[in-house]
Order: structure tokens, then C-alpha cells, then sequence
């Protein structure tokens, strides 16, 4: 009987300790949780003392206010309202039966606040979702355009490499879109796929297009420039007389257009080759002309020091006979070096136009028609001067300033133009 009123003792102190409140565990130790309608048994914890028993249903309650307090942490942070949905139904029924010791109905009442929240979750959530879609639905129709713009350019025009690198990047994007994004609407994703697919589909055909047809020029160009080697090799034995009709085949094979790099690098190693043998041959004959020349050079610069002082040479007639002369072995000496023909030859056109210049005034003071017309000329202006002298002599005894003024102007045009018809 004392061992009854000890237990009795123990838990009616546990019962009425301000850390537990809410709960209570009777003789039998059977824990008890306190509620608005009473008590509720929450089960035994028959191996230990009621304070371990207490201690254990409460923290079975620590528990579920940790689940509800994540939860709430949850919907914070913008947690799926779905999910919120389900969990507040849950522990709502958990919370409900709930073997445990504590504050269940501020529990419950948190658990029903969250309800509450779930509304106005779903609606932005909502909101937010179809925002996000909206946005996926842009940068998806992007991806379109950008595959339609690269289809709609001129094929004959396009950087095929360039395009096709493009193009799969493009199509990369969509697919990391596709996989990252949210879900698009079935309808709305599946017409941008048929426009995606439709560009690719025009930019895979012009490029096959495209290269059947450079295919064909190709092999129209390796054709011509085979026929062109054959020929520029046939020339070889001829030698740098063979470098016009080869320098006419360049032109050909600059007009021929491209027959593949493969193709091309290799027929214009045999090109070249045939070009570089007539050229040889060419600066052969050009070493030897090269002594020739020289050797003339030295002729023309030393009948150049004998032409030179006919620049200052008055006698016509010795000037000429000396022009004739220089001319002539000019002519037979031959060809100077290309790189001094204009600097000798523009030295003897000076000497030649010297002499021509010469002849020329020679023949205009010794016209006998201009001489004729001189003289009749010379006569008027000596008559006409000596009349202005008597003039100028009468207005000069008269001390008439005006009319001597008139008559000296007069005498002085005369005089002037006599001395020019002198010269």
C-alpha cells in the first residue's frame, strides 16, 4: 500500500509540473494527453518511470511539431501547392490520433492555417507557372525563327559549313530547352516543332542542292584544267618562245573556276611546273641578253655625250648633220636593258627636239611669204611713226599737254611693234 501512495505521489507532481501541461500518467503508466473534450490515453510506457514515460510521448509531439513547422518552412520557400496539399491532409489526420503528448490543437490550428495558404499558393503558383510557360513558349518560337531565317537566305550565297554548325546549334539549344524548360502545352509545343523541323528539313535539301551542283562544276573544272596541264607541258620544248601562248592558258585556268582543293593543289603543281621550265628557259635568254645590253648601253650613253652639246648648238646645219649622224649608229648598236630604255631614249628625244626647234626658226624667219608681208608691213609702221614724230613735234610747240600726251602713246605703240617685228 505505501509503494501505491508513492507512485500515486510521483505522477500527481509530474502531472502538475509546468513542463508538461498537457499530459499525465496514472498508476498504471498509462500516459494521458490533455485535449478540449479531456483526456485521451496515447499509450503505456510500462519499463520505465513516468517521467521517462512522459518524456518519451513528448517527444513524439517534438516530432510532429517539427514536421509542421518544416512544412510551414516549405511553403515559404514556394513549395509545389500540391504537395503542401497533401502534406497538410496528412498531418492533419496524424495530429488528429496522435500518440503523443503536447499542444495538438495548436498544432491542428497551424495545420488548418497552412490549409488556408494552399489557395493562395495554388493561384500564384498558377500564375507563375503559366508566366514561365509563356516565357518557354518565346524562347521556343526564337529557336523557330532563328532556324526559319537561316533557311529562308539564297542558297547560291550561304557558308554552308558556317550554316550547317549553325544549325545544329540551334537545334542543340532546343534540345537542352526541351529537357531543362517546364512542360509546354501539347498543341502549342507540337506546331513549333513542325515549323523547327520544316527549316531544317529546307536548309538539309538547298545544301544537298547545293553540293550536287558544286559536285558538277567540279568535275567540269578538273576536266578543263587536265586539258590545260597537257598543254602547258606540251610547250616546254619550246622554251621562253613558249611563254605567250602559256601566259594566254593562265588565263584559261583563272577563268576555269575551282575543281576541289584536292584537285586543284594537285593539277596546279603540274601547272606550275611547265610554267616554271619556259620561265627558266626565258631567264636564260635574258642572262645573255643581259650582257649584250649592258655592253649597247655603254654605245648609246657615249653617242649621248657627243649629242647633248647640240642642245646649246646655234649652226643649223651643223647640228643637223650631227643628229643624222648620232641617229644612225643609234639605231645600229640594238637594244639597251628594259629598265634603262626610257631614261636613254627621253636624253636623245630632248637633243633631237633641240635641232628640230632649231630648223623650225630657221625656216619661220626665212619664209619669203612672211618676209614679203613684213616688209609692206614695216613700211606702213615707219611711215606711220614718222608722222607721229611731226605730230608730237607741232603739239609740243603748241604746250598742248593732251595732244602731246596722244601722240607720244601712239609713237610708243608703234615703236614697240616695230621692235617686235625686228626680233
Amino acid at each position: 500500500m505505501s509503494g501505491h501512495s508513492e507512485r500515486t505521489a510521483r505522477v500527481i507532481h509530474v502531472a502538475t509540473d509546468d513542463q508538461a501541461p498537457w499530459g499525465r500518467v496514472d498508476e498504471t503508466g498509462t500516459v494521458f494527453v490533455r485535449e478540449a473534450t479531456g483526456e485521451r490515453a496515447v499509450g503505456q510506457y510500462p519499463d520505465g518511470s513516468p517521467e521517462e514515460a512522459l518524456a518519451y510521448f513528448q517527444r513524439k509531439f517534438s516530432e510532429l511539431a517539427g514536421q509542421v513547422t518544416l512544412l510551414e518552412q516549405r511553403v515559404k520557400r514556394g513549395a509545389p501547392a500540391s504537395d503542401v496539399s497533401k502534406a497538410v491532409r496528412a498531418l492533419a489526420a496524424s495530429i488528429a490520433t496522435a500518440n503523443a503528448v503536447g499542444n495538438l490543437a495548436a498544432l491542428q490550428s497551424r495545420i488548418e492555417a497552412l490549409g488556408g495558404t494552399v489557395t493562395e499558393l495554388t493561384v500564384k503558383q498558377t500564375e507563375e507557372s503559366k508566366a514561365v510557360v509563356s516565357a518557354a513558349l518565346v524562347e521556343r518560337e526564337s529557336l523557330v525563327v532563328e532556324a526559319e531565317t537561316l533557311a529562308a537566305q539564297d542558297p547560291a550565297k550561304a557558308q554552308w559549313k558556317q550554316v550547317t554548325a549553325t544549325i545544329d546549334e540551334i537545334f542543340a539549344r532546343w534540345q537542352k530547352h526541351q529537357a531543362d524548360g517546364p512542360r509546354l502545352p501539347k498543341n502549342e509545343a507540337n506546331e513549333l516543332w513542325k515549323r523547327f523541323r520544316a527549316a531544317r528539313a529546307t536548309i538539309d535539301t538547298h545544301r544537298k542542292a547545293f553540293f550536287a551542283e558544286l559536285d558538277s562544276v567540279h568535275k567540269d573544272a578538273k576536266a578543263a584544267k587536265q586539258a590545260l596541264v597537257e598543254k602547258a607541258e606540251g610547250l616546254v620544248g619550246k622554251g621562253a618562245e613558249g611563254i605567250p601562248i602559256y601566259r594566254n592558258l593562265l588565263d584559261q585556268w583563272k577563268a576555269a573556276g575551282r575543281a576541289g582543293k584536292k584537285f586543284d593543289d594537285a593539277l596546279w603543281a603540274q601547272f606550275k611546273e611547265a610554267g616554271d621550265a619556259l620561265y627558266s628557259a626565258k631567264g636564260e635568254v635574258d642572262a645573255q641578253d643581259s650582257v649584250e645590253f649592258t655592253a649597247n648601253l655603254e654605245l648609246k650613253e657615249t653617242l649621248l655625250v657627243e649629242a647633248e652639246p647640240l642642245l646649246t648648238e646655234t649652226d643649223r646645219s651643223k647640228a643637223k648633220d650631227a643628229l643624222l649622224r648620232i641617229q644612225t649608229n643609234w639605231d645600229k648598236i640594238g637594244k639597251v636593258p628594259r629598265d634603262k630604255v626610257k631614261t636613254i631614249e627621253d636624253r636623245l628625244r630632248k637633243v633631237e627636239n633641240a635641232v628640230r626647234k632649231l630648223d623650225e626658226d630657221h625656216w619661220q624667219k626665212n619664209n619669203p611669204e612672211r618676209k614679203q608681208r613684213e616688209s609692206g608691213f614695216l613700211g606702213q609702221l615707219n611711215d606711220a611713226i614718222a608722222k607721229l614724230e611731226r605730230e608730237l613735234d607741232d603739239a609740243k610747240a603748241s604746250g598742248d599737254k593732251r595732244a602731246i600726251s596722244t601722240a607720244q602713246e601712239a609713237l610708243d605703240a608703234r615703236k614697240a611693234w616695230l621692235g617686235a617685228i625686228a626680233k
